[in-house]
Formats: C-alpha cells, sequence, structure tokens
C-alpha cells in the first residue's frame, strides 16, 4: 500500500515485515513500536486531507519536539504535502514572514500560540500540538483510521526548509522526495546503521540534523531510538550503555565533557558519535577520544543539500576535517571559475542527487547558486588536501552558524539599527566553546548615552534567542576599508578570543 510515495516507501520498506518491534523509546512515556509509529502517521494524513491539504500544499508546523509531531512530518509526506518545520524560537514576527511566504494551507502550533498565529494566518487552518502531544491537531487524528498514501515521485517536493542567506530575508530550500530519500539511504549504508542501532535522538527535529538526517536514517535502517525531546545530558548519559550511536551538534559533546559520569565505561556499547551543523573544535575531538575511547566523525552538509561530506567510517577521521565527499555526491572548489589545486582555497560546490530543487519563489537566487548542470555553490570556502580530505576554512557568505543554527547578521542589524542611539552596527561570528560560534554585536552610538545591555534588552522580544547577541561591543567607528566598506574580516580578528 505504500509503493506509490517516493519517499515514504523507502522509510517504510525497513520495518514493514517485523513492524512489532520498538521505534522509540520515550523516557517517562511508554515505548512505541514501529507499526504504532506508521499508524498514527496515517491518522495525522487523513486528518489533514479532511482539512483540505491536496499534493503540493504547505503544512507548516511550530510545535515542541514529540513522536506525534514525528509522525505529523510523516503524515504530511503520505497526504502528498510539503512539510515545512519551523524553529520553535521563532518570534511571531518572524513566523509570519514565512506564513506569508509559504502560503500554507495549514498551520500546526502550541496552544499558547495558538491566538497569536491566528491573528498572522489570514485565515490559514490553524491546529495545535503541545509538547505532551496533545491537541486539536491529535485529536483530528484519532478520529481518523487507515490511510493509503497518495502518489507521489521522486521530484515531488516533501519539504521546505529555510535557511538564512546573504541578501533579503530567509530563503525556502525545496527538497524533493528523492534529495531526502537518497541522502539517507547514502549515510544509512556509510555510517553502518542497522535494525541492531539503537540512537540517541537529542537533537531538535525543525532542523535538517535531526528530522531528516537522524530520524530518516534510522527509519531506512529499521532501527530505534532513545527519543529526547531536548539535550539533556542526564538522559544522554543514562542511554548510553544500551544505545549504539549519538547524532550531535559540537555543544553536545563539550557540554558532556564537563562532566565526570562520561568514561570509557559508559560508552563502552556505543559504536558511533556524529558531529555536524559547526566546526568541532580540534581539541574537543582528542579530549573525546581520550575520555571515551571514541574518536567522533565529523560530518558537513547544508539545509539545501543534506549531507555532503563525511570522514569516514573506517580509517582515519581527521580532526578539523569533514572527510570526503559521500558517494554519489561531486565536489569541487573552484577560484575565480577555475579549480584550484590540493591545498589551495576557493569556493566549494557540490553536485549530486541530495542536492535541492531550488529556493521557494526565488528564481533569480536559485538561477545564482543552483547552476543549469546541478552544480550548487555553497559559498563556503574551503580546501582539500594531498589525501582527498575536505576543511571548510570560512564562508564566503556573511553568515554565523551558532549551535548549529544559522544566523543571518543583517536581519540582527537591520533591528539593532533602529534601535535610538544607535547610528550603525556590524553582526559578527567569533569562536565560541559551546557554540562554535556566538553572535556578537558592533555597535556605533548616535550620542553618548548607549548602553550595551540597552541593546540586549530592546532584541529579547523581537528576535529568536538563538539569533540575539551574546555581546554588544560599543565602539566610535566601524572599520571600513578605501571603498567605505565594512571590514567585518577586521572584527572578527580582533575579538577572535573574546569566549576563549
Amino acid at each position: 500500500m505504500y509503493d506509490q510515495n517516493y519517499l515514504i516507501t523507502r522509510l517504510r520498506a525497513a520495518s514493514v515485515d517485523d513492524d512489532a518491534r520498538t521505534f522509540a523509546t520515550i523516557p517517562s512515556r511508554t515505548s512505541m513500536s514501529h507499526a504504532d509509529l506508521w499508524g498514527g502517521a496515517e491518522r495525522m494524513a487523513a486528518a489533514l486531507v479532511q482539512m483540505g491539504v491536496v499534493p503540493g500544499d504547505r503544512v507548516a508546523v511550530q510545535v515542541e519536539k514529540t513522536i506525534e509531531a514525528i509522525q505529523l512530518y510523516l503524515g504530511t509526506v503520505m497526504a502528498g504535502g510539503v512539510f515545512l518545520p519551523l524553529n520553535t524560537a521563532y518570534t511571531t514576527p518572524e513566523v509570519a514572514y514565512f506564513l506569508g511566504d509559504a502560503t500554507p494551507r495549514v498551520v500546526v502550533c502550541d496552544p499558547a500560540k495558538e491566538v497569536a498565529i491566528v491573528e498572522i494566518s489570514n485565515g490559514v487552518h490553524v491546529v495545535t500540538l503541545d509538547a505532551a502531544g496533545q491537541g486539536s491537531m491529535s485529536d483530528a487524528a484519532a478520529q481518523m483510521s487507515g490511510f493509503v498514501p497518495i502518489d507521489r515521485s521522486a521530484d515531488d517536493l516533501a519539504a521546505i526548509l529555510y535557511t538564512s542567506g546573504t541578501t533579503g530575508r530567509s530563503k525556502g530550500a525545496m527538497l524533493s522526495h528523492k534529495n531526502l530519500a537518497s541522502n539517507s539511504e547514502t549515510l544509512r549504508d556509510y555510517w553502518r546503521f542497522t535494525s541492531a542501532d539503537v540512537l540517541i535522538h537529542a537533537l531538535p527535529i525543525f532542523h535538517t540534523h535531526g528530522l531528516f538526517v537522524a530520524t530518516n536514517v534510522a527509519l531506512l535502517a529499521g532501527a530505534s531510538v532513545v527519543f529526547l525531546a531536548r539535550y539533556d545530558p542526564d538522559l544522554i548519559l543514562d542511554a548510553m550503555p544500551q544505545a549504539t550511536a549519538l547524532m550531535g551538534v559540537p555543544t553536545f559533546y563539550t557540554r558532556l565533557l564537563g562532566d565526570p559520569r562520561l568514561t570509557r565505561k559508559q560508552a563502552v556499547n556505543m559504536r558511533l558519535f556524529i558531529s555536524g551543523s559547526a566546526p568541532l573544535l580540534v581539541d574537543t575531538h582528542e579530549s573525546w577520544e581520550q575520555r571515551t575511547g571514541h574518536r567522533i566523525l565529523e560530518r558537513y552538509g547544508m539545509t539545501e543539500t543534506n549531507m555532503n561530506t563525511s570522514n569516514p567510517y573506517d580509517g582515519e577521521r581527521r580532526a578539523g576535517t569533514v572527510g570526503f565527499p559521500l558517494p554519489g555526491v561531486q565536489a569541487r572548489i573552484l577560484k575565480d571559475g577555475i579549480e584550484v589545486p590540493d591545498g589551495e582555497i576557493g569556493v566549494l560546490e557540490v553536485r549530486g542527487d541530495n542536492v535541492f530543487k531550488g529556493y521557494w519563489q526565488m528564481p533569480k537566487k536559485t538561477a545564482e547558486e543552483l547552476q543549469a548542470d546541478g552544480w550548487f555553490i555553497t559559498g563556503d570556502l574551503a580546501r582539500v588536501d594531498q589525501d582527498g580530505y575536505v576543511t571548510i576554512v570560512g564562508r564566503s557568505k556573511d553568515l554565523v552558524i551558532t549551535g548549529g543554527f544559522n544566523v543571518y547578521p543583517k536581519e540582527v542589524e537591520s533591528l539593532i539599527d533602529d534601535i535610538p542611539g544607535v547610528l550603525e552596527s556590524a553582526v559578527i561570528g567569533v569562536p565560541h566553546p559551546d557554540f562554535g560560534e556566538a553572535v556578537v554585536a558592533v555597535v556605533v552610538p548616535d550620542g553618548e548615552d548607549l548602553q550595551a545591555q540597552g541593546i540586549i534588552d530592546a532584541l529579547a522580544d523581537q528576535l529568536a534567542k538563538f539569533k540575539q547577541p551574546k555581546k554588544v561591543i560599543i565602539l566610535p567607528e566601524l572599520p571600513r576599508n578605501t571603498m567605505g566598506k565594512v571590514q567585518k574580516k577586521a572584527l572578527r580578528e580582533e575579538y577572535s578570543t573574546l569566549f576563549a
């Protein structure tokens, strides 16, 4: 019955013959089998169709992490819809932009935000799902029975994920059924996931890493997950003796290293620790190996492509690098349109079935970054060493990645510049031992009374917390070149040890 929906067919295949096995163990709740997971997804799909969702419609979702939210993702794809996850930290004005741009058929939100979302939704159907998996969305699904997934082909859209860029507002990266399936199948095989694996799932599910890497890989392998609502060191450490793998961001690993309970004995059953979404410090690599006996596997991906490269499962996992291009992914490094020799820095481009279909309603921006021959210009500066390992050395795009989340400086700068007493500002990312990078605002006052705390307070209700500056620095002027352009590189160098 799942044969005609490209992504669902593949995600379902590994457990269809033995779906009584546990899919998720949820602390403080009962476990859930693969059969129950898919039964709930079918009911979600049926409820969405009853709400008017037809193939191609967007379903926007801003909810806490629950197993029901995973069923909602699967149900949306079953119904032929396009899943649009939104960070739970986004404020109402931020959500208003996404709803206006994506024009979803249905919006699913936390009950506490329902009134505010209804006010900005322009009559869109709004339903709720809370942190316990309850709400009008789950109530509607509970009234449904089985559902036959809608036919969807490899090239049909399965999801839109909004990502930051260097100009304008956030862009909606359009991901097809094949984009998601092909990349997750590659990762399953490359990282050796099987039905015997137990993955500690502590990542958020509004992000590529938690939703399309962790969840999809586990489903494709027929594996089970320890499903945590959020990062919780106690629960992660408790799970390790029964688990086999952990996917995390560098913050996970730096914080766990600060816990004396992290020992070789605690990690003895684990076979794989994976890190991504932000650079992992060499010191973290070395400290983790000393404490646990395991070497972290670092990989590199983007919202537009899912995963592009990975350190090897077998062989040397080289600290400071992101490994090799994955099977089926081509990579090249260009400078002024010419491929550079090994060891030289240029802009990384990738091509493969994992590369997205373009930016939602942005054909010009799509043409600028996704070339006609399939090569995607990542905007990341990289080099390849003589052994073929890729190292990301910086970003040509003016982007900050903090705790695995993208922050677009211009958005923050625009809000700071509107604060009374501010003449101008420059937002940069600087190294941070916990978050990879920290957002720092360098501000020039228009007068003498401007206080750093006042700027932080003014941004509190306007931006998601991860976008808010961790430090505001007041300067009499910003460094500029002879053409008058602000030299952010000089600022990053000046404050590179701010959080050391």
